[in-house]
């Protein structure tokens, strides 16, 4: 579909000769002599980019110009102009124009004014399909009670400034409860910064939070900031927080205290102004206990606690979750969407799922991709959902039988070593929510080696 751009200016001639201009580009053109049909046109047909003449009959162009901007403060305007004058260009500027060209108007400078402008546009709306899509792939899907109430307390607390704790089973969604709060929240422009405190060595936490300035330990090439200078005025969103180690967590209570970083080896302190979301899985009163987590820090933390409820408490959003992951997964994956019957939505709502919506997700994915027919039927739950634990796809528990079976069908015997190291690490792995230094001491097995085999076997962690 060809650009629209709408010409306003009372002379004839330059309506004309840039009408003529622009459709000889291939650009849908309209043309108007007068302000106020300009504001008319614009407000029906909403065009991609506009020319507005500063002096027409009635009202002037910069008057329009500030109409439109009403209208939609994200619209594109070229001011023109024979009586240019640096006092209206800086107006025009102030009042939201792209740019101000002079008369007589040169091709090639309207040329390169208009490729710049709708570039422009085209970034706009690449962003706005990007926020789209992010959106939607963090959407927290469901009608039952549960998660209404908990909606209804995401939007009372988003908007304070206050910390929040979130707590629930791992793939029960805690990281989409944390997006949804910072983007109902005031820092919604800011950036939301993620830590796993799980996924990172204990002796790395300090560094990745605070960062640190060159030579301050082997591997310290350059300064690098830390994740919570990263996230200053906006979000940091400390996951797994039960897992950090208690000199961090003694770090992290300072900044929490006093508002201010330094970076590992250095002297100058920073001001952070930064809300800090944190979620665990862990029960936290339970680790203060043990001498494994902080009171003071917890208490710092858990301000305001939201509850994330397990699938098995709200069995009766399965059809909507595995509508939205149908239809999401179909888009990723260039697939046409298939409907599950009632009679599969019933085996699969009738499934326990130790790994909540993350493993549900995995398992329509599968599915999607290992059934065959237009619709999926409850044969394709019953002969799928054993595999599970096979090759990634959702797991945690049972499918015992499915997964030896089907290493038995490995062709050589090296074949069938891969694919059971495989299946035995991600299980691992899983079963400690992809804790690598802590799944790699319960191996007895250097955490170097886990690495290797997970870049081997392209092991990856799975999202809810």
């Amino acid at each position: 579909m060809s650009r629209r751009i709408l010409v306003a200016d009372d002379e004839k001639g330059i309506r004309a000769a840039l009408g003529q201009l622009l459709e000889y580009e291939g650009y849908e053109v309209r043309a108007v002599a007068t302000a106020v049909d300009a504001l008319s046109e614009f407000e029906k047909w909403r065009p991609d980019l506009s020319f507005l003449d500063v002096k027409m009959g009635g009202i002037d162009g910069l008057e329009a110009l500030k109409r439109i901007r009403h209208l939609d403060p994200a619209a594109i305007v070229v001011m023109i102009s024979g009586h240019g004058t640096i006092q209206t260009a800086v107006e025009a500027t102030q009042l939201g124009a792209y740019d101000f060209l002079e008369k007589p108007l040169d091709t090639d400078r309207i040329l390169v004014t208009l490729r710049n402008a709708l570039h422009h546009v085209n970034l706009q709306e690449e962003n706005s399909r990007l926020r789209e899509t992010i959106e939607t792939r963090y959407e927290i899907v469901g009608r039952s009670f549960t998660i209404r109430s908990m909606i209804e307390k995401i939007e009372r607390v988003a908007p304070t400034p206050a910390r929040v704790l979130i707590t629930g089973e791992n793939g029960t969604g805690k990281e989409l409860v944390a997006r949804a709060l910072h983007r109902l929240s005031a820092r919604a422009n800011g950036a939301f910064i993620e830590v796993n405190c799980a996924a990172i060595p204990g002796e790395l936490i300090e560094s990745e939070l605070f960062g640190h300035m060159k030579g301050s330990f082997t591997g310290a090439i350059a300064d690098r900031a830390g994740r919570f200078e990263q996230a200053n005025g906006g979000t940091l969103f400390l996951d797994e927080v039960g897992d950090m180690s208690l000199s961090a967590q003694a770090k992290v209570l300072r900044v929490l205290e006093d508002g201010v970083v330094t970076r590992i080896g250095g002297s100058k302190p920073t001001a952070v102004d930064v809300r800090v979301i944190a979620a665990t899985n862990k029960n936290l009163e339970l680790e203060i206990e043990e001498g494994r987590f902080r009171e003071d820090l917890y208490y710092r933390l858990n301000v305001l606690p939201i509850g994330v409820p397990s699938l098995r408490e709200r069995r009766e959003d399965i059809p909507l979750l595995v509508s939205h992951f149908t239809t999401l997964l179909s888009a990723q994956e260039g697939m046409a969407p298939r409907a599950f019957t009632s009679d599969a939505i019933e085996r699969l709502t009738a499934y326990d799922w130790p790994g909540n919506v993350r493993e549900l997700r995995n398992t329509v994915e599968r599915i999607l991709i290992l059934a065959s027919g237009p619709r999926i039927l409850a044969a394709d739950v019953d002969r799928l959902i054993g595999r599970r634990g096979t090759d990634g796809g959702g797991g945690g528990a049972g499918g015992g039988g499915s997964t030896f079976g089907s290493l038995l069908e490995s062709r050589t015997f090296e074949e069938f070593k891969e694919a059971a190291e495989r299946a035995f690490l991600l299980a691992k792995l899983r079963e400690h929510d992809w804790n690598v230094s802590e799944t790699a001491r319960l191996l007895d097995m250097p955490r170097s080696n886990l690495y290797k085999k997970i870049e081997r076997y392209g092991l990856t962690r799975e999202h809810a």
